[in-house]
């Protein structure tokens, strides 16, 4: 395992799991939102950020987690593996409401710096959640079909399916890349 696509919607955990994958693989990760966002919630050109997630997907070793979809049929063709987290819309409304007020005022760390949670977003974020909850998974559907091969194909509905998925890692990156 070299190079792990995370996809989801909003809300599902990608985040998360990148960064407990990360620790547990060693492998680097990047979040989309460092790339869809410029300090400052200054949204960065379609152009920019598709140039930006060409670069990462050119590297050897990665964890890229998120969306930029025009780009996901590279990052496909790269990947050894791709994990969808498939999670209810209340579930994930839930959590985006939860990470918001704890990180009020604050960046999350999967953010670059200067764009603190505000509370006074989350209408217009909740309004674009339930825009495209059907067509975000539909897409989701459909690149999981297109996966290559050789890519070993992971869907996640559940905690206990992360925890399990986790767990089958082994702790230390040696076994990981041995496949203990």
């Amino acid at each position: 395992m070299q190079r792990v696509m995370i996809v989801g919607q909003p809300g599902s955990g990608k985040s998360t799991l990148a960064r407990k994958l990360g620790e547990r693989t060693g492998l680097p990760v990047v979040h989309i939102d460092t790339i869809h966002w410029q300090p400052g919630w200054v949204e960065r050109s379609p152009d920019e950020k598709t140039r930006l997630c060409r670069e990462v997907e050119v590297r050897e070793r990665w964890i890229f987690e998120g969306g930029h979809s025009t780009t996901w049929s590279n990052r496909l063709a790269r990947a050894d593996m791709l994990i969808w987290i498939d999670r209810s819309a209340a579930l994930r409304f839930w959590r985006v409401f939860c990470r918001t007020t704890l990180n009020r005022g604050r960046s999350r760390p999967d953010l670059p710096d200067d764009c603190p949670e505000l509370l006074a977003n989350l209408p217009e974020f909740f309004r674009f959640m339930w825009r495209t909850k059907n067509s975000a998974r539909e897409k989701m559907k459909q690149l999981v079909k297109r996966a290559p091969s050789g890519c070993r194909v992971v869907c996640l509905r559940s905690n206990r399916d992360t925890e399990v998925f986790l767990a089958s890692l082994g702790t230390l990156p040696d076994q990981v890349a041995r496949g203990h």
